[in-house]
């Protein structure tokens, strides 16, 4: 009763286009549901995200759930969880992509999800992890361990979405290092992040987690650039 009054007088609006949610809407309306655009990379392992690490590091896995497009529906999603504190929008993708991962993670034995990690300061200033709901949810849903202490970032940085192509590569490699024990060797992890776009920050964290002992490494992200 309380949380109808509440919902009379404070709206919640849709993530993806800001219109009024329905009683039977979460977080994004049907309307957006029904537009944004879908990778369908579980379908096909040799796809798009996998494509795009081939010769640049070993991976085992990768896949995107959506397609970024430039003022499209996705990126709207990505701004509003990324900036604006609405981290109930991991929640939602990852319950709507683990459907599609389930057996694929099966398949894989995969062991641990492993969040693209923020330095503290960022994570100071921006009070969460973008994708750690989005991890975690994909975590429970898939049963694997959620581990966010194994993989740090070293180097403080600015936004990336603020920076051209060179500014977003130089220097990456160095950024992020492993805490590891010997009971993380030879462990399948699975990185998440929320958007691939030159695919540099999850290279760099693929081969941090590559120098544990008989690691393999896959990657899942909420969305994926397209040009």
């Amino acid at each position: 009763m309380f949380k109808s009054i509440l919902n009379l007088f404070f709206p919640k609006s849709c993530s993806g286009c800001d219109a009024i949610l329905l009683a039977n809407e979460k977080v994004i309306c049907t309307i957006c549901r029904h537009n944004i655009p879908l990778t369908n990379h579980h379908l096909l392992k040799e796809n798009e995200a996998f494509n795009k690490f081939y010769g640049r590091i070993p991976v085992e896995y990768a896949s995107a759930f959506l397609y970024f497009h430039k003022k499209g529906i996705v990126q709207k999603i990505i701004h509003n969880l990324k900036y604006k504190g609405h981290e109930e929008i991991g929640t939602v993708l990852a319950e709507w992509y683990a459907d599609d991962l389930k057996e694929i993670i099966l398949s894989l034995k995969a062991d641990e999800i492993i969040p693209v990690p923020l330095h503290p300061k960022k994570f100071r200033e921006r009070g969460y992890n973008q994708v750690t709901t989005f991890g975690q949810t994909i975590s429970k849903n898939l049963n694997l361990n959620y581990n966010e202490t194994i993989l740090f970032r070293k180097v403080y940085s600015k936004t990336q979405s603020k920076k051209n192509l060179l500014g977003r590569t130089e220097g990456i490699e160095t950024i992020f290092d492993v805490h590891f024990s010997e009971k993380d060797h030879n462990k399948h992890f699975v990185i998440i992040d929320d958007v691939i776009t030159t695919g540099a920050t999850l290279e760099a964290c693929g081969r941090a987690l590559l120098k544990i002992p008989g690691a393999k490494i896959s990657i899942i992200c909420m969305a994926m650039a397209q040009s």
